[in-house]
């Protein structure tokens, strides 16, 4: 079901509806967008032709794209990162999370670890699937994925998160990485 009021649109998990919901969340510019177009595109026709990379605007708001899988179909819905201080009030109708980050802007890696602590803190998260994405894997002045674990101090989260967290290097432009993104998209299983 889909209820809109002046400015906010939200979708609302039903009895008719068997779609999982999986919350894309991450800052500003991380590629969400990019991302989103490239599952759908992967998943309608296959790694093969993924064609050149779409262009994309920063989200104001929400996308909402759904995926067939081999066995379900995943409903992703893509919140801006401008609306961060809002991301709480849609955790409550998913089962998983994909948090981005963009591993070549060492500026925002802080801000984004504080982000995703935030997230995995929040109650309606307790069981949530997380799959944190690190991107722009094809930029030259990435950091490697030890030094953004490091950063992230990941060993400490994943050991004191009650979520099952798992993490990936991924290109969205390039598409390296898209198919371990719907393998893991299919593999979550809904609490």
């Amino acid at each position: 079901m889909l209820a809109c009021s002046a400015s906010l649109c939200f979708c609302q998990k039903t009895e008719m509806s068997s779609n999982d919901i999986c919350l894309l969340i991450g800052a500003t510019g991380v590629g969400k967008t990019l991302l989103l177009k490239r599952l759908q595109k992967l998943s309608l026709h296959g790694l093969g032709e993924l064609g050149e990379p779409p262009s994309t605007l920063p989200t104001v708001g929400t996308n909402l794209t759904d995926l067939k899988l081999k066995k379900k179909k995943v409903t992703l819905r893509e919140l801006g990162g401008c609306m961060g201080p809002i991301w709480p009030s849609y955790f409550k109708d998913c089962s998983s999370v994909i948090f981005m980050v963009d591993s070549a802007n060492i500026a925002q890696i802080s801000s984004s670890c504080i982000q995703l602590l935030s997230v995995l803190s929040a109650d309606p998260l307790h069981s949530a699937s997380v799959l944190i994405l690190f991107n722009k894997r094809d930029m030259p002045c990435t950091m490697s994925l030890i030094e953004i674990q490091s950063l992230f101090r990941m060993d400490d989260i994943i050991a004191s998160a009650t979520q099952p967290i798992t993490t990936l290097e991924l290109s969205a432009r390039s598409g390296e990485g898209l198919q371990e993104v719907l393998s893991w998209l299919e593999s979550i299983i809904v609490k």
